[in-house]
């Protein structure tokens, strides 16, 4: 049987960063929210124990493609005899800080804890996900969420669902670099979420990815005439919120024909977890 699964994007809405650790790992007070929109993930189970992911990424190995690696920590977890052929269809860039690899690693091991009847707990999932990339167990649990820690403290949370024009400069960010910057905000005072939730949002890297990427300030530059507008994660790509999907089109509409750019809706719940929840509904029935 051949099943297929999203693995959508993310918006950190807010990125503040309160402090750093002995190992270098930076404490963060973020909220993330998922978007309809993202790549997918073509899924075959076989019963040879081989696990195969297509197409070849260029200049990324197979051992360090995040699916794979995945998809091999759970086999191995879970010593599950089965093997899976894995498609992916991809949209997200790669480095624009919209969750692209750690969201496929996130529903790889949703879907194959499915497929292969693991039985692994959701938490245990996150905790997998979470030795491959800190921003995997938000994706894995499939809530908006306001994130503590270095990611991985999860309070699930319900911000507005507006609609974001998406805007990828043409630049690929590496996160090591922006927080390894000695320029960067690392002793934002820690608050509140009520109290984060009532203040403007803004995020701690966009200075430095502004001074260090001026194709990115530039874009910004741009969108700020039209709309609350800032950057996510680390970068590169960067969104403007809007009430209404009509005022979304009508500034992309003004964009240069040259530019990369989508809207999307936010989605409290992602759309990985409402398929993960359809098949097992329609599995319930058949059962």
């Amino acid at each position: 049987m051949i099943t297929t699964w999203p693995s959508p994007a993310k918006l950190n809405l807010f990125l503040y960063i309160t402090g750093q650790r002995p190992d270098g790992y930076h404490h963060l007070q973020t909220l993330f929210q998922f978007l309809d929109y993202g790549d997918e993930l073509t899924i075959e189970v076989n019963s040879t124990g081989e696990i195969s992911v297509s197409p070849e990424i260029e200049g990324l190995e197979q051992q360090d493609n995040l699916i794979w690696k995945a998809a091999n920590k759970l086999k191995n977890l879970s010593q599950c005899p089965l093997g899976a052929n894995i498609t992916l269809q991809k949209k997200l860039p790669i480095g624009g800080g919209i969750g692209g690899g750690s969201s496929n690693a996130a529903t790889t091991l949703v879907a194959l804890n499915y497929l292969w009847n693991t039985g692994i707990t959701e938490d245990e999932l996150a905790n997998i996900g979470l030795s491959l990339g800190a921003d995997i167990p938000v994706f894995v649990k499939g809530y908006a969420a306001f994130a503590e820690g270095v990611g991985e403290e999860l309070t699930p949370v319900e911000p507005g669902e507006k609609y974001y024009l998406v805007v990828r400069p043409d630049v690929s960010i590496s996160t090591g670099v922006i927080f390894s910057h000695p320029e960067l905000t690392r002793n934002t005072p820690k608050r509140a979420l009520t109290k984060l939730l009532n203040t403007p949002y803004g995020n701690d890297c966009e200075k430095i990815v502004r001074k260090l990427y001026p194709e990115v300030d530039k874009k910004l530059s741009w969108l700020l005439q039209y709309a609350p507008s800032r950057l996510t994660g680390t970068g590169s790509c960067i969104f403007a919120e809007f009430t209404s999907k009509n005022d979304a089109l009508h500034v992309l509409a003004q964009m240069p024909e040259d530019v990369s750019a989508f809207i999307a809706q936010g989605c409290n719940l992602s759309p990985l977890k409402k398929t993960l929840l359809s098949y097992q509904s329609a599995h319930t029935k058949s059962t």
